[in-house]
């Protein structure tokens, strides 16, 4: 079984009104310096078979379908 990891991301010109509330939030919390925060999300998929190349390719078709929004986020994927 392979298993790869997804990670979804806001484009950089794409407002992360989350990242601000969290980054608005730390300070209150005493978390003092932090000079920016952005969200994403992460994905875990186990898929049957090797880590091979197909496997890898069939990953990115569903992270192109279906977890990230190519107008507005990027994604990164790795097998684990």
């Amino acid at each position: 079984m392979a298993r790869f990891i997804v990670d979804v991301m806001l484009k950089p010109e794409i407002l992360d009104s989350q990242g601000q509330a969290v980054a608005r939030a730390l300070p209150r919390l005493g978390f003092e310096g932090v000079t920016g925060v952005r969200q994403g999300k992460r994905f875990e998929i186990e898929v049957e078979g090797p880590a091979d190349e197909a496997a890898t390719e069939r990953v990115r078709k569903m992270a192109e379908t279906l977890l990230a929004n190519p107008v507005i986020e990027t994604f990164e994927l790795r097998a684990e």
